[in-house]
């Protein structure tokens, strides 16, 4: 006699219509979305989403209900989803209930306090933890200094510098290893991401390809966004590269990344004051008598000009968005 039960489950991949689900006993299922998610319009589950599931003795379960999300990481919508529900989302949801991201960059090539900053400024705004990881110490000479220039740009962020192949910093990540919190991992390709989920599970688990010696870069190793869990019992999300993470609504974070800046604000003689040649500037001062410095201060303004261009770019995907409905409910079916 066939059975269907109702249970609570989380998705580990997602790859187009099919989900690959977690039991909390382990057991490992593969889910498509109930009719509803289509005819309404709902978001499908993503990874890392906790979810209602119908199980199917006799087949794939169905995914009856995303749970409330606590964290997630979202991007513009620039172009639709493949299937005919959720186009008019003008953003997505990539991955959700997270509770520390390790924000990964190598001491070569890769490093870069703007990119790392901006990634600090984005999981700031989701509300979990920013942990940087400077991989690759064992190729830098001046490790102690990047991990204090770091330190003083994302004064937020716990700054840890490792390596895989010596050891050296594992066991700096220790406090972040706990059974069953979830850590997402973000940065460029060849960073070392594949490396390190190999060294904290203490065998190989994910595939690591060669790094080209020109540039310091590597092809992706993963190609898609998946869900592991360690023999420790810690949840590990890892990411494609830097592209899956865009500058949508992060402008909270920035200033939570850059308080110190911030405050300075309060402290102008003018309201409206614009931090380039008005009298009483207390950016301006600070500058001047070194207390804010020259990097941080552009770092900032580059990301605030970074956030403002990802609004513009949404507000011309709303309005090409309503234009295309308008135009349809009229008979011009673009």
């Amino acid at each position: 006699m066939k059975t269907n039960n109702t249970i609570t489950a989380r998705v580990s991949c997602v790859q187009k219509n099919l989900f690959t689900i977690l039991l909390p006993s382990g057991q490992e299922l593969l889910g498509k979305l109930k009719g509803k998610f289509y005819n309404l319009g709902l978001e499908p589950p993503v990874v890392g989403d906790y979810v209602k599931v119908i199980t199917n003795e006799y087949g794939d379960a169905l995914i009856d209900e995303v749970l409330p999300r606590n964290t997630v990481f979202k991007r513009p919508n620039r172009s639709g989803h493949a299937e005919a529900f959720v186009k008019n989302l003008l953003e997505e949801t990539i991955v959700s209930n997270f509770d520390y991201v390790f924000i990964v960059t190598s001491l070569n090539q890769d490093y870069s306090e703007n990119r790392i900053a901006r990634y600090v400024s984005i999981t700031l705004n989701t509300g979990a933890k920013p942990v940087v990881i400077l991989s690759k110490a064992d190729l830098c000479d001046d490790v102690e200094l990047k991990v204090e220039i770091t330190q003083a740009v994302c004064d937020k962020a716990d700054v840890i510098a490792i390596s895989s192949l010596t050891g050296y910093g594992i066991e700096k990540l220790e406090p972040y290893m706990q059974k069953d919190k979830t850590i997402a991992l973000v940065g460029s390709s060849g960073v070392g991401k594949s490396t390190l989920l190999n060294t904290l599970n203490g065998g190989d688990l994910m595939k690591v390809n060669q790094i080209r010696d020109s540039d310091g870069k590597g092809r992706h190793t993963t190609t898609y966004r998946q869900l592991f869990q360690l023999q420790n019992g810690v949840w590990i999300m890892d990411t494609p590269g830097l592209r899956e993470i865009g500058v949508l609504d992060m402008e909270e974070g920035i200033d939570e990344t850059f308080s110190d800046v911030v405050e300075l604000f309060d402290q102008c003689k003018f309201n409206d004051c614009s931090h380039t040649n008005e009298p009483g500037c207390a950016v301006l001062a600070a500058l001047a008598d070194g207390t804010l410095s020259e990097e941080r201060w552009a770092t900032y303004q580059q990301l605030h000009q970074e956030s403002e261009w990802g609004k513009a770019k949404m507000m011309q995907i709303a309005k090409f968005t309503r234009e295309y409905q308008k135009n349809r409910y009229q008979g011009w079916d673009l």
